[in-house]
């Protein structure tokens, strides 16, 4: 099957954003019912398609629908982004017979500040404008589960922030602070997958370490793999037979969490 293009906000009364969507991208040979929302990185400045259609393709290979969204980013401004991540899960739980969707498998995705919408739309718990406007948003929005792929966590305040991506989000909308997602993780915030390198000269590494902590803390469920080398933005790594072993480590924990059945 070929990928479809779904519109987000098509039709809602009074709320102009039509032009944000979701590329579905379905499995020719679809083993679960479980799905991936991918947010790509780019700083909140743009959209990584490595890190968007390559990661939906990788899933696909392994039997799993993925959805790439193409968020709100720069010069929009909070909430928009975190407005538009929460859609696409409410999207699918409202459409999940259609779509074919486990609606209590929903894993979201996100590399770099990708990774950071990815982990605030599972930790930011408060209300944001331009909710609550049509059926979809009566639906939770929180995923199931979060991949984190060398992912932006932690605002500059804090010592390991990307200042161009907090930058990018918040303007001065909001403090960084307040979306700092190492912060926010509480006792229902998602079991998480996480992978970086140690040489990330891009989102320095503990960014990872910050958030896996806090899950830590929090007795939430979480699997981290950082790898001694490799730089940033690498998306599946393919031409890295070192780095690029993390997708099948990812595989595996689907595997073992029931989200796919074994070999």
């Amino acid at each position: 099957m070929m990928k479809r293009t779904l519109k987000l906000w098509n039709n809602v009364p009074g709320f102009d954003r039509e032009s944000t969507v979701m590329e579905y991208y379905p499995a020719q040979d679809k083993r679960t019912e479980a799905v991936v929302v991918i947010f790509p990185g780019g700083a909140y400045a743009f959209h990584a398609d490595h890190e968007g259609k390559g990661y939906a393709e990788y899933l696909n290979s392994i039997g799993m629908d993925a959805y790439v969204v193409y968020y709100s980013v720069a010069p929009n401004r909070f909430p928009l982004p975190l407005l538009d991540a929460r859609r696409a899960v409410r999207y699918l739980r409202r459409h999940y017979v259609d779509l074919g969707v486990d609606p209590k498998r929903i894993a979201v995705m996100g590399s770099s500040a990708g990774g950071h919408l990815a982990s605030l739309v599972s930790t930011y718990d408060k209300p944001v404008e331009g909710e609550g406007l049509d059926y979809v948003d009566t639906f939770p929005f929180k995923p199931d589960a979060t991949i984190l792929c060398y992912p932006v966590i932690q605002a500059p305040e804090f010592g390991l922030g990307h200042y161009m991506s907090f930058e990018n989000l918040c303007g001065d909308i909001i403090p960084f602070a307040e979306v700092s997602t190492d912060k926010l993780v509480g006792d229902d915030t998602p079991p998480a997958f996480i992978f970086h390198t140690s040489t990330d000269d891009g989102v320095d590494v503990r960014n990872s370490y910050a958030y896996a902590e806090a899950l830590k803390r929090h007795h939430i469920p979480n699997e981290v793999h950082i790898f001694a080398r490799g730089g940033h933005g690498g998306g599946t790594f393919a031409q890295d037979p070192y780095v690029g072993q993390w997708p099948e480590l990812l595989r595996n924990w689907f595997i073992q969490n029931g989200w796919l059945p074994k070999k």
